[in-house]
């Protein structure tokens, strides 16, 4: 400023001097930072003038008018959106919805990974698309995604679609919430607590807790904590420092989740004891109590049995009552991995299956797959009252978890999950469970039964078809013997021969996109299909098509 009045000129005079424009009465200019004087529209052929409003771009007034715009209006543009929304919708209905009703309709487009890739333009730029593109995109995702929802998806535990939990999950989405406290989510947490008691109900319990879980995977390793927290809560505070060698139980054919939740706490999988099975695949209590006493003897401590009622491959249900007997008598936490089974117990005709249950600590049960509820619906059950799962996971996070507030905090359900963030999955089920009551699912559940029958009984009619056994429930595991095999059961290359024919049949379903079913081996089984029956959009059609296609696509081999 010295310089400025020696010369009687002010800096902004002098600025414009030096760059030869007439100083104009009345401009107020405000300084930008110094990097906005390499400003991009300053070429070698701007004129003074021009480098002169670049350099001061904006008013000071000009700005702040600017930012005060910018704030008073949302980055959103609600009718633009909901126009684009409204769009997606149809596409939804017409691409997906539509044509996964429609048997003419592929199950799959197949690609392979790098033309899948090109096609799709998975690419993301810094500039957006418009509308139109978007939508294209949407287009695209639809067709060249795997059409679960179709009659002829066999291929996993989960298929087939209900509309009224499909709006339930549509709802979620829109209303977008946490279920962590009352607060934000009343609805939910009211209406978890409600579905919760339903399906303890079921159990056999009339009191109890519970949890949505983000899979039945999570479901078992919520339980496997809570059986180690119960017998040596130190362990919350002090870690696995000190701690025995603790021992887990589970039969041969149970889910892999229960090693892995025995790595993820820092149990170790190589202290997951597995117990045999009889032919059917259900575990042997016998050789359970065995091996419980072999594991005291070497010092070890057991501390839970997880049982299962709906194995992954075979469908087999542990019997829940004797082993009961066995976790009683060493006074063991008794888990049972309902995630596929758990729905029989709204059929009276089966329920059957997993007599004992109510025997259970825990339970974890997934409506998203024989009720098709939509991934994600996962539960855990507890028979425990005293807010185990609570004091076991809880941190009391005070900016979320005040315990002087308006209403009454035992609603403030967050701090019973590992999570912070959780996703609401109980509405969907409870919109479903609404719409057909329990009597709906019960004849769901029978009716998959009923479909599972029917296709064995065709199969023991058809020659080429030799089933593993006769299912316990609605997983169909066989072999598809061609006839170029037929006979030959005695030759030395036969195992291997027919090892390769269901991965063939596997691929050519698949690229044609006719149906799909999985396949997988088992000990010392080669290769066989598994097919699960269960889906509500399924008919004796559908069950007559899939014979007669493992056929077509198996002949030649």
């Amino acid at each position: 400023m010295q310089v400025a009045s020696s010369i009687g000129k002010s800096w902004k005079e002098i600025g414009l001097l030096a760059l030869d424009v007439p100083a104009v009465e009345h401009i107020e200019v405000s300084f930008p930072p110094l990097q906005k004087l390499n400003h991009p529209n300053l070429s070698q052929h701007s004129t003074p003038g021009d480098k002169m409003a670049n350099m001061f771009p904006d008013s000071f007034e000009g700005q702040e008018s600017r930012i005060l715009r910018d704030l008073s209006e949302p980055l959103v543009n609600h009718k633009e959106g909901q126009l684009f929304l409204n769009d997606a919708f149809k596409i939804i209905m017409e691409e997906v919805l539509c044509k996964e009703a429609d048997v003419k309709q592929k199950v799959c487009e197949w690609k392979e990974p790098e033309e899948l890739s090109g096609l799709l333009d998975l690419e993301l730029r810094e500039t957006g698309e418009p509308q139109e593109r978007l939508l294209q995109r949407v287009k695209d995702v639809a067709k060249y995604s795997i059409k679960t929802g179709h009659p002829r998806f066999f291929n996993q535990l989960f298929a087939g679609v209900d509309y009224h939990a499909l709006a339930g999950r549509f709802l979620t989405e829109a209303l977008n919430t946490n279920l962590y406290t009352y607060e934000v989510a009343p609805v939910f947490v009211l209406m978890e607590n409600e579905i919760l008691r339903g399906m303890r109900q079921l159990v056999g319990w009339t009191d109890g807790d519970g949890i949505f879980c983000p899979g039945g995977s999570i479901s078992n390793m919520y339980a496997m904590n809570l059986a180690r927290y119960q017998l040596l809560p130190d362990v919350k505070r002090q870690g696995l420092f000190g701690l025995p060698r603790l021992n887990i139980f589970t039969s041969s054919e149970s889910h892999y989740s229960v090693k892995k939740a025995a790595a993820f706490l820092g149990i170790g999988t190589d202290n997951v004891i597995m117990v045999k099975v009889d032919d059917g695949g259900r575990m042997d209590p016998g050789d359970l109590d065995e091996k419980i006493k072999l594991s005291k003897s070497q010092g070890a401590v057991p501390f839970l049995v997880s049982c299962t009622s709906g194995t992954t491959v075979r469908g087999a249900f542990d019997p829940l009552d004797l082993i009961a007997d066995v976790c009683e008598k060493h006074k063991l936490w008794m888990h049972v991995d309902a995630a596929w089974g758990g729905s029989v117990l709204f059929s009276k005709q089966h329920a059957h299956l997993m007599k004992g249950v109510k025997r259970a600590n825990s339970v974890a049960w997934n409506p998203h797959k024989m009720l098709t509820t939509g991934l994600q619906c996962s539960a855990l059950l507890l028979q425990d009252t005293m807010n185990l799962l609570r004091n076991c996971h809880s941190a009391n996070a005070t900016y979320l978890f005040q315990q002087d507030k308006f209403y009454d905090v035992k609603f403030d359900v967050g701090d019973k999950s590992v999570q912070c963030s959780r996703k609401v999955d109980c509405l969907k089920f409870w919109l479903m469970w609404k719409a057909v009551g329990s009597n709906g699912f019960s004849d769901r559940v029978d009716k998959a039964f009923n479909h599972a029958g029917y296709l064995v009984d065709q199969m023991k009619k058809r020659e080429g078809f030799c089933l593993l056994q006769e299912p316990e429930f609605v997983n169909i595991c066989f072999w598809y013997i061609p006839p170029s095999l037929r006979g030959k059961e005695g030759n030395a290359d036969y195992q291997d021969r027919l090892a390769k024919v269901a991965p063939v049949i596997k691929e050519r379903m698949m690229k044609q996109g006719t149906m799909m079913v999985g396949y997988q081996p088992l000990g010392d089984k080669v290769n066989f299909f598994r097919l699960v029956v269960f889906s509500p959009v399924l008919s004796k059609k559908d069950m007559d098509f899939l014979i007669a296609e493992i056929e077509r696509l198996g002949d030649d081999l």
